[in-house]
């Protein structure tokens, strides 16, 4: 009986909140579908295929997969030093890897041009030793997306780490194996669910990344025009390739979703 109740209790939605809920649905559905509507599903092969599109399309997965590389290779450790690490300030230092999540694109990207610029701080020691100029390059590029998708894939593999019991990486130890060991054949398989999670969305994220990309890595057609850039010029010039380059993020940001909720988020949670 109190569980047939409860059910009907949750059953029963007010009018004042029914109203709002539908219109914040409204709200964020219509504009997907208006952006449906007006694709040229026609012509949409074609508009993949054209020169602008299609390097455009190149460039962005060629730049979001080598950035996901890099966020892997750096955040993986980063993500077991705040999870295990005995350290002091470790909150803080949690949180100052979470910035990029709510710093402003265009502030990250100022950021990286007075680092990693031509006379920035590390950037001008990179120019004069090595040769080596990132901005307005398709390395500034990977490093704009890295540097704005990285948290993402920290936040998803610490999250696991933190649920993985820890006693199974004691048995290993005590059984002979070397904390890289360990952590390679027991830690890393355990994390694994969030570490494709965090992977998938940290791809995800760099493929739309915009103004930290435009920033610090301009917006040169074939060198730096990745498919957000391309469709912020697209719109002035060539409306449907705008639209079909906006349909085709649209399409990968909802496949990515409903593939994390299908498969890798239940594993996390």
């Amino acid at each position: 009986m109190t569980r047939t109740r409860r059910r009907a209790a949750r059953g029963r939605a007010p009018l004042a909140l029914v109203l709002p809920a539908l219109l914040g649905l409204a709200f964020l559905l219509v504009p997907f579908a208006g952006l449906l509507l007006r694709a040229p599903w026609g012509t949409l092969p074609a508009q993949l295929l054209s020169p602008g599109v299609g390097e455009a399309l190149r460039l962005s997965l060629v730049c979001a997969t080598l950035a996901t590389a890099v966020c892997v290779v750096l955040g993986v450790p980063l993500a077991w030093v705040l999870a295990r690490a005995d350290l002091p300030g470790r909150g803080f230092l949690r949180a100052l890897v979470t910035v990029p999540l709510v710093l402003p694109p265009v502030v990250g990207g100022v950021a990286l041009l007075f680092v990693l610029g031509r006379r920035g701080l590390v950037g001008q020691h990179l120019d004069a030793w090595f040769g080596v100029s990132l901005p307005f390059t398709t390395a500034g590029v990977v490093v704009a997306e890295a540097f704005v998708a990285m948290p993402f894939l920290v936040i998803s593999v610490e999250g696991a780490l933190r649920a993985a019991d820890p006693r199974y990486e004691e048995a290993a130890a005590t059984l002979g194996a070397s904390r890289r060991h360990a952590f390679l054949r027991v830690t890393l398989p355990s994390a694994l669910p969030g570490l494709v999670a965090g992977t998938v969305l940290c791809w995800a994220r760099a493929l739309g990344e915009f103004g930290a990309t435009i920033t610090f890595a301009g917006n040169f057609p074939g060198e730096t025009t990745t498919m957000p850039l391309a469709v912020y010029l697209a719109l002035e010039t060539d409306p449907d390739a705008a639209v079909v380059l906006s349909v085709v993020l649209l399409l990968v940001s909802v496949a990515v979703l409903a593939g994390l909720r299908d498969r890798w988020l239940r594993g996390v949670a």
